[in-house]
Formats: structure tokens, C-alpha cells, sequence
């Protein structure tokens, strides 16, 4: 999952009011999810999808990139790891080399027609590098979702200037937008809590 700078822009001006906050909820929740899906990459020593299935995997044979999970059935059979079956067999090969060039610390091995990924024990400095790394992956999700607040209060301000808003309007919505951020910014916060909690729990 990619994220692009034109994902978290607001389109429309609050002359609408009603349909502006409609706008710029539905954007911040695009910037909170995106933030969410981050979190779910990060390792906490038990076996998970996520962990995999949106590496990019060259396959030779199609001549294209795909998503893992676009090529394979991703389950976890126990907590300790992750089986991947190829829904075409042909492509076991070329599943297996982008695995290894992932880096993920994980070493797959082919069992038949399917790939075995063994999660190994995380030491302590491993977990706590972890943390650090979703740390920081919410503080860019709450400086996403502040720049929406910014580009929020900078086109209700000119909505006033223009007349298309009044100052009752301007007021109000600048209390809205403060809400939603608010909000949004809990969400990432209570989600970083609960991921931490998982890396470190051994």
C-alpha cells in the first residue's frame, strides 16, 4: 500500500459546510487507515499476513509485479508461522526469490507446492527497534492528519474572505475541524499503544 501526497488533499471549499466536513472527515480517515496499515508491517514475533502479503513479487513467466496476495493463499497455521500457497504453481520459484529479497529476517523454504515462512524468537533490542520504527510511523500519521487540519483552517479562512462563509460559520467550523483531529489523532495514538504492548509481549 502506497500512498500518494494527492490522497490526503481536500477538494472541496466549505461554502458547502456541511459537505466540506463530510470531505475532510473521509480524508483524515484515509490518512488514519493508511497509518493503521503501516502498523500492521511491523513484526511482533507472531505470525501474521500482513507481515507478507503486499511484498512486491516479480514473476518471470507473466513478465509483471504483483502483490503477494494477489498471487497466493496467505494463512498462519500456529502463532510461530506463515504458509503461502501459490494459486499457481509455476510462480513457487519467483515467490520464493522475492521473499528472500524482501529482507525480512525470515528464511522461506519450499514445502511441496507451498512456502514455509518460521518466525524466529525477537530478541529484546529487536522488539525494542520495532517500537521505535511504529513510533515513528504514528508520529508521520499524526503529521498527515495535521496537515489536513492546516489545509482545513486555511480554505475555511478564505471561504470567510471571499463572503461565502460568515463568521459564525468560520467559527464553528474551525471548532469542527479541531474535533475531527483531534479524533483522528486519539485513534493513532490508542492503535500505537496497543501495538506496542504486542511487539514487547514476549
Amino acid at each position: 500500500m502506497t500512498a500518494a501526497e494527492d490522497d490526503f488533499k481536500l477538494q472541496i471549499a466549505p461554502m458547502d459546510t456541511e459537505m466540506f466536513l463530510l470531505e475532510l472527515e473521509e480524508v483524515m480517515q484515509k490518512a488514519c487507515d493508511y497509518t493503521l496499515h503501516e502498523f500492521s508491517t511491523v513484526r511482533t514475533g507472531k505470525a501474521s499476513p500482513s507481515l507478507v502479503d503486499t511484498i512486491d513479487i516479480y514473476v518471470h513467466s507473466y513478465g509483471t509485479t504483483s502483490k503477494l496476495k494477489q498471487l497466493a493463499m496467505i494463512t498462519t497455521p500456529d502463532s510461530r508461522m506463515i504458509y503461502v500457497k501459490p494459486f499457481d504453481p509455476g510462480t513457487l520459484k519467483d515467490i520464493e526469490r522475492g521473499l528472500k529479497e524482501a529482507n525480512l529476517g525470515i528464511n522461506p523454504s519450499i514445502d511441496g507446492h507451498a512456502i514455509r515462512l518460521p518466525i524466529p524468537d525477537m530478541t529484546r533490542e529487536r522488539r525494542l527497534e520495532m517500537v521505535k520504527r511504529m513510533k515513528g510511523m504514528a508520529e508521520d500519521g499524526k503529521v498527515r492528519l495535521r496537515s489536513v487540519r492546516r489545509d482545513g483552517m486555511e480554505a475555511i479562512k478564505k471561504a470567510e474572505k471571499d463572503g461565502s462563509i460568515s463568521e459564525d460559520d468560520h467559527v464553528r467550523l474551525e471548532e469542527e475541524v479541531q474535533k475531527l483531529t483531534d479524533r483522528f489523532v486519539k485513534e493513532v495514538e490508542a492503535h500505537a499503544v496497543k501495538k506496542e504492548a504486542e511487539i514487547l509481549t514476549v
